[in-house]
């Protein structure tokens, strides 16, 4: 309300005091705004201290070793023994050897200086495997990362087995088997690990043999074996030779086929660091004659069972930065399958040819079991088409150079961070041209700005007259409206596959960068590039010209603001892509818009 004072004052008098007024106005209105900003700010920081990291599991977060709970496998579970039986294939029945459950404690620890893992002695499964190399997350390195569970928060194993008409595997539960030792640890010096387990049954002397290796290399220091320095860890080291053994001293010829699959329950990917929506994929993938790699979702297993005999091959389960995979000898026929068992878990995996031994003599059967990093290099060597497993979706044959050329550049600056800034700057040096021709157009564009309100002027609401106009307009002024679109159509799948690339590669995986941004692989803690990025994103936007429809020009107003949100929960690594990519685009278009607009003005003139 007016004072008396305001009331009795002439118009003029009156406009000083009003404008001071408006601008204290303006003040108290800017003030409220970065108040408010700052206020949101803290409370986005609060709840992602609060909800942005799981909690670590109380049973690995104990300082001391625990194993995880067994199956059941007692009467009441014949059905559970029955469903880790792959189909179709002969079954010995009922024999002498015990369905009771195995105790906690005699599980069979075996430990490497990059594996941690647990065998179950009922059926010589894999049912707990930690990547020491691996932290679960980077302020718990004293936490690996745990692929393999038995029950403490997912189901998860590796399983193997004999099966046939007189193997130890039955169709009324697992073979027993027994070890020398309850623990096996590699030692100082030695580079391989044998681990056996034995089991006697009708004649027939079986042992069952794990084969691991040393992986990390004497000549690295332990900061180049934490960064994951190329060279210090061997990746062989992440894969187990799974041997079967059968001395057949019955007076009967001996015959079984080895099967080995992975058995997964629906929980969700534990390695997976986004929140954005854009999930990697979790699940089955295998290989075919037809498809080197060829996805079975779970989804895909809840409505049909896949059958089929390939030669060689591979059978694997996916999640985000890991892979295990069950490899069978490349000259073997073998039939791999995938199905979902009684209690709901998807199961992925193959049944060997049959393995004939006669009466009085020695033969065996192996696979390999590899659990470990998507490390592509080594999985190819692997086998063909296990490589595929870093998975860069659709523009994999795109996605792949890049990250060839990554791996180039970390050679020489030996850090990620540095490395995608001098990726991105190499990128838009061969996209220049095109970058070029966008941002002219764009800038011829913003020249002309003035000419298209006068012509809105004076057309008014005749969108007809108002479109003929533009386009005569745009004609003399040699202008394609379509200019600023196409060269960055082109560049789109260059950038998308820049960014599985970037968001798939396990070597990202708690990579640190500078200062605050220790891991490149998860979202930015304090959130300043993704702020910086919109930011970029609104000084980019002030040099594109406007829209004449003013409803669009208010969207793309907000596109910054949207974008910033929508960026807060990327991983730290491709925002620092987008931000280095937007601060190199500002410099391009301001020197091009800066270029033409002279021009024009000199024409002008």
């Amino acid at each position: 309300m007016e004072s008396w004072w305001l009331r009795s004052c002439s118009p003029r008098e009156k406009l000083p005091f009003l404008f001071d007024g408006r601008i204290i106005m303006d003040i108290q209105r800017s003030i409220l705004i970065v108040a408010l900003a700052i206020v949101s700010y803290m409370m986005v920081l609060q709840w992602n201290q609060d909800y942005g990291q799981a909690a670590l599991p109380t049973e690995i977060a104990a300082t001391t070793s625990t194993v995880p709970a067994l199956p059941d496998t007692s009467a009441a579970s014949v059905s559970a023994s029955n469903d880790d039986i792959p189909s179709n294939t002969p079954v010995a029945e009922a024999s002498s050897i015990s369905a009771a459950p195995v105790a906690n404690d005699e599980l069979i620890r075996v430990k490497t200086d990059v594996l941690d893992l647990a065998i179950d002695p009922r059926g010589g499964d894999v049912v707990q495997l930690r990547l020491t190399q691996y932290p679960r997350r980077q302020d718990r390195p004293d936490v690996p990362f745990q692929l393999f569970d038995n029950g403490n928060e997912r189901t998860y194993l590796a399983q193997s087995g004999l099966i046939g008409t007189n193997a130890p595997d039955k169709s009324s539960g697992r073979a027993l088997w027994s070890s020398a030792q309850k623990s096996y640890e590699l030692a100082d010096g030695q580079n391989e690990l044998h681990v056996d387990l034995t089991l006697s049954e009708n004649g027939v002397n079986y042992t069952k043999r794990f084969t691991l290796k040393r992986g990390l290399s004497s000549e690295c220091s332990a900061k180049e074996q934490q960064q994951k320095k190329t060279g210090c860890v061997d990746p062989s080291s992440y894969q187990v030779a799974v041997t079967y053994l059968i001395d057949n001293q019955s007076a009967e010829a001996w015959s079984g086929n080895m099967f080995a699959q992975l058995k997964r329950d629906s929980s969700g990917d534990p390695s997976s660091t986004t929140a954005t929506g854009t999930a990697t994929y979790l699940g089955a993938a295998l290989w075919t004659s037809e498809e080197p790699y060829k996805k079975v979702s779970m989804g895909d297993i809840d409505k049909q069972a896949f059958k089929e005999t390939v030669q060689g091959g591979w059978v694997a389960w996916l999640q985000h930065y890991f892979v295990t995979a069950w490899i069978p000898s490349k000259d073997s026929t073998n039939q791999v399958q995938t199905r979902k068992d009684s209690q709901g878990n998807y199961i992925v995996g193959f049944t060997g040819p049959a393995v004939q031994v006669a009466a009085g003599a020695q033969g065996e059967t192996s696979a390999i079991l590899y659990a470990g990093p998507k490390l592509q290099g080594y999985l190819e060597t692997l086998s063909p088409g296990l490589e595929l497993t870093v998975d860069y979706g659709f523009l994999w044959f795109l996605a792949q150079p890049i990250f060839w050329l990554l791996e180039v550049i970390h050679s020489i600056l030996g850090n990620w961070g540095w490395s995608i800034i001098v990726l991105t700057i190499i990128i838009k040096l061969i996209f220049f041209p095109l970058s070029a021709a966008s941002y002219k157009s764009m800038a011829r564009m913003r020249a002309v700005a003035p000419k298209l309100a006068q012509l809105k002027e004076q057309h008014g609401e005749d969108r007809q007259k108002m479109s003929q106009a533009m386009m005569e307009l745009y004609k003399k002024e040699k202008i394609n409206p379509l200019g600023g679109c196409l060269p960055i159509l082109v560049q789109m799948p260059v950038f998308l596959a820049l960014y599985w690339v970037l968001l798939e590669s396990v070597e990202m995986r708690q990579a640190p960068w500078l200062l605050w941004i220790t891991d490149l692989a998860i979202k930015d803690p304090y959130f300043i590039l993704p702020i910086i990025m919109g930011a970029t994103m609104f000084i980019q936007q002030q040099l594109n010209p406007t829209p004449p429809d003013p409803m669009q020009a208010k969207v793309l107003k907000m596109m910054p603001i949207i974008f910033t949100f929508f960026f807060l929960w990327f991983p730290a690594g491709l925002v620092l892509y987008w931000v280095v990519n937007n601060v190199l685009s500002i410099a391009q278009q301001w020197y091009i818009t800066r270029k033409i607009e002279a021009a024009a003005k000199a024409a002008d003139a």
